[in-house]
């Protein structure tokens, strides 16, 4: 009988270490887990900051490329020919008068 009763012992004993090393196993899982979450976290508020610095840059691309587009409609105007003309090559129309400092 004695043999029973130390078998019986012996795999509560086990039963225990079992649960116990589950339960360690387990824990280091949620620890893990935990911190890989963290990270994946950290790095996406990083790339949403990034995103949001990006789209400011391509707004403000668009906004020089219609400045770019409505000077280039500029330059081919008559007025834009004109004024060149004056400040550039010194010229004058017919009709105007010049008066210079001495």
């Amino acid at each position: 009988m004695k043999n029973k009763y130390l078998i019986r012992g012996s795999k509560k004993k086990q039963n225990r270490v079992s649960v116990i090393l589950i339960t360690i196993v387990l824990v280091m899982l949620i620890i893990v887990v935990s911190v890989g979450k963290y990270n994946i976290s950290k790095r996406q508020a990083e790339y949403d900051k990034k995103e949001a610095r990006l789209m400011e840059q391509i707004e403000e691309e668009n906004k020089r490329a219609e400045e770019i587009a409505e000077y280039e409609k500029y330059t081919k105007t008559k007025k834009y020919a004109e004024e060149v003309a004056k400040e550039k090559l010194g010229l004058v129309k017919e009709d105007e008068i010049i008066f210079k400092e001495e």
